[in-house]
């Protein structure tokens, strides 16, 4: 049994973050783990909760020792033996890179009421409205929101765990976007043109007395590494910037 807050000393030590380990957080503790030697410890620092329920049986499954953990202020230290060998490590990290690039996510749609469809994803559904709308209320987000909403929400989330990984302190992290079609008319079918999205002006606003080109840099990487992001600036005119205050 591993025992709990004990202190080991590492060989290796990297940052997971707040990554869980449905997230990439395996896939990095691979990589580390072939920088560690044979009967060396990794310590992996995380602000993850699930990871202390979730990285004993990934260790034991991929023949490592889960040595423990040391709760710290600002992230939890794991310690973990490396048990098996370089070879079988490679492999395993090869092979988790190609399950990787090929994933795909699937869901499926159901029209579900009046000017309402249900969309079912993994163990989640949630209601979209109308494609587009510019009325000042209505019961569901248009999908052109969730769109919107994916790309702000998206480079929030990534921003915050960039930041952890770097031990950077930056707090009240929110981002204001606007956005606007080329032609609502044409969507609507009053008459002909593009309907398609024009701009996007996308600002996010932190707080940090960290430093602040460490901050610029981390956000530069959260953007070059989003999906959403790389996918909508090859079709839509995509202004993003960062305020720090």
């Amino acid at each position: 049994m591993a025992d709990e807050d004990k202190s080991f000393v590492p060989d290796v030590v990297f940052d997971g973050g707040d990554l869980d380990c449905g997230s990439g957080l395996i896939l990095l503790i691979r990589e580390n783990i072939i920088k560690t030697p044979l009967d060396g410890i990794l310590e992996m620092r995380s602000r993850e909760p699930t990871v202390a329920s979730d990285l004993p049986p990934w260790c034991r499954m991929a023949g490592h020792e889960y040595l423990g953990k040391k709760e710290g202020e600002r992230f939890t230290r794991y310690y973990i033996r490396r048990g098996s060998s370089e070879i079988e490590d490679e492999k395993a990290l090869e092979e988790d890179f190609d399950q990787a690039k090929k994933y795909e996510w699937r869901l499926r749609s159901r029209s579900t009421g009046h000017l309402k469809s249900t969309v079912y994803s993994r163990n989640f559904a949630f209601e979209v409205g109308q494609p587009a709308s510019f009325e000042e209320q209505d019961k569901h987000p248009c999908a052109v929101e969730y769109l919107f909403g994916a790309l702000a929400g998206s480079l929030a989330t990534a921003f915050t765990t960039e930041c952890a990984k770097e031990n950077l302190e930056v707090d009240d992290i929110e981002i204001s976007l606007s956005g606007s079609l080329y032609n609502i008319l044409a969507h609507l079918g009053i008459e002909e043109g593009d309907p398609s999205i024009e701009r996007i002006d996308l600002k996010c606003f932190a707080s940090t007395f960290d430093d602040e080109e460490k901050v610029k840099a981390a956000w530069e990487r959260t953007v070059a590494r989003s999906p959403v992001a790389a996918t909508l600036s090859k079709a839509v005119e995509l202004n993003l910037k960062l305020a720090l205050v």
